[in-house]
C-alpha cells in the first residue's frame, strides 16, 4: 500500500481549515521568526546561521556566528517542508518566491564535499563525524532531505533535491566507504534516505537507509570510545545510556519501547518503511512488537507517548500519570509517521487509529487555535499555581509559549498539518484506500478519483462520490464505533469488515455514505493504570473531550462524573472556540473542607459537567483542566 502523492489532495472542512490556517498564519509567522523579527519571541537566528555558514566557506567574517541548539538547521528544513505541501494545496507565488530563495542560501552553505551543517561549519570543521552521540548532524540531514523530495514533489524545482543528493554521497563517503562506524544518536535520517531512495532511486540512499538500521545496537561500546578520544561535549550525555537512544540491542531483538519517546517512532518509522521496501519479515515482527508495547501499555488516552520529563521518554509499562506527562508534540507526529509506515507493509484499521488518535488529540492539542502558540508537552491535567511552577510540574505549562529554544514541535506540527493528505489516503494497483475521514477531492495514481463530505470530526457521517470507478474503495470502520450502517447509492447494504475495513467495488458515479456512531462513550482505565484508577474519561467520535474551569465555574477537581447519568451532546457552536461541540455530564460537586484534612464527610451538589475537545483546552487563558475524572 503506498500514501497518495500530496498533489492528489485538496481539502476542504475541518482538516482543510486547518491547513489554510497553516498557510495563512502559521507558515508566515514561523518565517518570521527563523528571521529573527517576530516580535516578543524567543530569537531563532536559523536562516542567520546558514548565512554566516556561506561566510565561513568564502573565508568571510562570520559576524555573529552561529546561535541556537547544535540542531538549529531542522528548523529551516521542517519549514521548508511545510511550505512545500502547502504550495501544492494552494499555489502562492510569494511563498515559493521566499522558500527558493532560502533554498539558495541553504545550498551555498554546503561545503565542497557534500556537507552541510552550520554548526560545525561556522563553529570548528574539524569536529565534524567526532560526536554521533549528541551532535544531530545525520538528523539535520535527514530533515533536509525530507524537505528536499516534498520541494520537488510540490514544486518540480530540484535545486535542494540535488544539494542533498550530494550530502549523501558525502554521507555514503564517511561511513560505507571510509568505514567510520556509529549510528546517529538521534534517529531520523533512516526515514529520510528511504524518502530519497523513492523519489531518485539512488540505490546509496537504501543502501545508506539499511547500514544505520541494522547497525543500530550491534557495537554498544561505540559512543563509549568516541568520547574518550574527544575533549568536548554539547549537553554532557552520557555515552553508555544506549537504551536512551535505543541502541541497547540490534533492532529486530528489540521488544519494548525505551528510551527518548521522538527517537524511539523515528527509527520505529524507518525499520517499518525498510520492511515494507525489501519485504524483511524479522524486522516486520520487530516492528509489531514494538508497536504493541507502545499503543498497549505505554500510551495515553489522547495518543500522547513519552511520560516523563527526564529524557523525554518512555519509563516503564502501564507508568502514565496524567498530571505530570510529557507527551511531546513531536512524539505523536512520530506516532502518525510509525502507523502510517505500518499501513504499508499491512492495512489493519489498528494503525490508522491510532493515526487518528493522535492526530485530533495531541497534535492539534499542540497548536493555538489562532496558530500563533505552541505546546511542546502535552499534559492530561493542569492545575494553575502547580502546573508549570511546582518543580515536578513545571514543564507542564498551562498556557502555550509563542516559541522554544528547541522549537522543533511548531514546524513539525505544521509540515504534518500540511501534508495529512498523505495519511488519510493510500492506494494500490486496484484498490483506493480511506484511512482517516477528511472532506476534499482526491486523484489516485491508480486512475480511481473520489470526493468526500463530511463534518467530521464533529458530524460522523462521511459521504463519498465515485468520480472515477472501476476499483474498491475500503474505508475504515474505527475500531470507538460500535455500530455504523454503509449505504450505496441510498441503498443499504451490510459488509462485515476485514481488518478494520470494509471494501466496496465501486463505479463512477457511485455514491457511498458511512453512518458512524455519535454517542458520547464513557472510557475506563485497567486497574493498572495506578495514577488514574478508578477514574472515569469522555470521548465522542476520534476526540478525547476534557473538562476545564472555564465552563465549569473555575473548578474542575472538585467534580464527580454520574457515569449512570445521560451524557448529552450539544448542538454544535459556531462561535465557542472556534466552532465546538460540548458535552454535558451529570456529576457531583464536592464542597471543599475547613482545614487540610477533616473527619466529616464534605457536601455533595448535584451539578452539570460540561466537556470541551481536548484539543481545545488552553485557549481561554490560565484554567484548570482535566481529562480523567473522579467518578461519582
Amino acid at each position: 500500500m503506498e500514501s497518495v502523492s500530496q498533489t492528489a489532495y485538496r481539502s476542504q472542512g475541518f482538516i482543510g481549515k486547518y491547513q489554510r490556517l497553516i498557510k495563512d498564519v502559521v507558515i508566515p509567522y514561523q518565517y518570521s521568526v527563523l528571521c529573527d523579527k517576530a516580535p516578543d519571541t524567543e530569537k531563532s537566528h536559523v536562516i542567520a546561521n546558514f548565512v554566516n555558514a556561506g561566510k565561513a566557506l568564502r573565508g568571510e567574517d562570520v559576524g555573529d556566528g552561529f546561535y541556537g541548539m547544535v540542531f538549529q538547521d531542522s528548523d529551516a528544513a521542517k519549514w521548508l517542508e511545510a511550505a512545500a505541501y502547502s504550495l501544492a494545496l494552494f499555489p502562492d507565488k510569494e511563498l515559493e518566491k521566499t522558500a527558493d530563495e532560502l533554498i539558495e542560501i541553504i545550498a551555498a552553505a554546503q561545503d565542497e564535499d557534500g556537507y552541510l551543517d552550520t554548526y560545525f561549519t561556522i563553529k570548528d570543521r574539524e569536529k565534524r563525524w567526532t560526536n554521533l552521540l549528541e551532535a544531530h548532524e545525520l538528523y539535520c540531514a535527514g530533515h533536509m532531505m525530507e524537505a528536499a523530495v516534498a520541494y520537488r514533489e510540490s514544486t518540480g524545482k530540484d535545486k535542494l533535491l540535488k544539494v542533498m543528493l550530494k550530502n549523501v554521497q558525502h554521507i555514503y563517503d564517511i561511513f560505507i566507504t571510509q568505514k567510520h562506524g556509529g549510528v546517529p544518536g538521534h534517529p531520523e535520517v533512516e526515514l529520510a534516505l528511504l524518502k530519497m531512495y523513492r523519489a531518485t532511486g539512488e540505490k546509496k540512499c537504501l543502501e545508506l537507509a539499511e547500514y544505520f538500521i541494522d547497525q543500530r545496537g550491534k557495537d554498544t561500546d561505540f559512543y563509549k570510545r568516541e568520547a574518550e578520544k574527544r575533549d568536548w561535549t554539547v549537553w554532557g550525555s552520557d555515552p553508555a545510556d544506549n537504551e536512551y537512544r535505543q541502541c541497547g540491542r540490534p533492532v529486530r531483538e528489540q521488544t519494548d519501547a525505551v528510551g527518548h519517546a521522538v527517537r524511539a517512532v523515528y527509527l520505529y518509522t524507518g525499520m517499518a518503511e525498510l520492511a515494507a521496501e525489501s519485504g524483511d519479515k524479522e524486522l516486520l515482527a520487530a516492528c509489531r512488537r514494538l508497536w504493541d508495547s507502545i499503543v498497549k501499555r505505554r500510551m495515553y488516552l489522547t495518543g500522547g507517548i513519552g511520560s516523563t520529563v527526564h529524557g523525554e521518554a518512555f519509563s516503564v509499562d502501564y507508568d502514565l500519570p496524567p498530571d505530570t506527562a510529557y507527551c511531546e508534540t513531536c512524539a505523536s507526529i512520530g506516532l502518525m509517521f510509525f502507523a502510517l509506515a505500518m499501513l504499508k507493509n499491512e492495512v489493519k484499521g489498528e494503525y490508522a487509529d491510532i493515526m487518528e488518535r493522535a492526530f485530533y488529540n495531541t497534535v492539534l492539542a499542540g497548536i493555538q487555535l489562532d496558530g500563533k502558540r505552541f505546546f511542546y508537552v502535552n499534559p492530561l491535567e493542569v492545575i494553575p499555581g502547580i502546573s508549570g511552577v511546582s518543580p515536578t510540574h513545571r514543564h507542564d505549562l498551562p498556557q502555550r509559549p509563542k516559541w522554544y529554544a528547541c522549537a522543533c514541535c511548531p514546524p513539525n506540527a505544521a509540515r504534518l498539518i500540511s501534508s495529512l493528505g498523505k495519511y488519510a489516503y493510500g492506494e494500490d494497483e486496484s484498490t483506493m484506500f480511506c484511512h482517516l475521514f477528511a472532506a476534499g477531492s482526491v486523484d489516485f495514481q491508480n486512475g480511481g478519483k473520489i470526493t468526500c463530505e463530511t463534518g467530521y470530526p464533529y458530524e460522523l457521517t462521511v459521504n463519498y462520490t465515485v468520480v472515477k470507478g472501476g476499483k474498491t474503495l475500503a474505508v475504515r470502520i474505527p475500531s470507538w464505533s460500535k455500530v455504523f450502517s454503509v449505504t450505496r447509492n441510498d441503498e443499504q447494504i451490510s459488509l462485515a469488515p476485514k481488518n478494520g475495513y470494509i471494501y466496496v467495488d465501486v463505479s463512477d458515479g457511485d455514491r457511498i455514505t458511512l453512518t458512524l456512531d455519535g454517542s458520547p462513550r464513557f472510557i475506563y482505565p485497567s486497574a493498572k493504570l495506578h495514577d488514574i484508577s478508578g477514574m472515569v474519561a469522555l470521548a465522542r467520535g476520534p476526540l478525547v473531550y476534557c473538562f476545564e474551569g472555564a465552563d465549569n465555574g473555575g473548578d474542575v477537581v472538585s467534580l464527580s462524573l454520574d457515569t449512570a447519568g445521560e451524557a448529552r451532546v450539544q448542538p454544535y457552536d459556531e462561535v465557542l472556540l472556534g466552532g465546538t461541540v460540548k458535552i454535558s455530564v451529570s456529576a457531583l460537586k464536592t464542597e471543599d473542607i475547613d482545614g487540610l484534612y477533616s473527619e466529616d464527610a464534605p457536601k455533595r451538589t448535584p451539578v452539570t459537567a460540561v466537556a470541551v475537545p481536548y484539543f481545545t483546552w488552553g485557549n481561554r487563558g490560565e484554567n484548570q483542566m482535566r481529562v480523567w475524572m473522579n467518578r461519582g
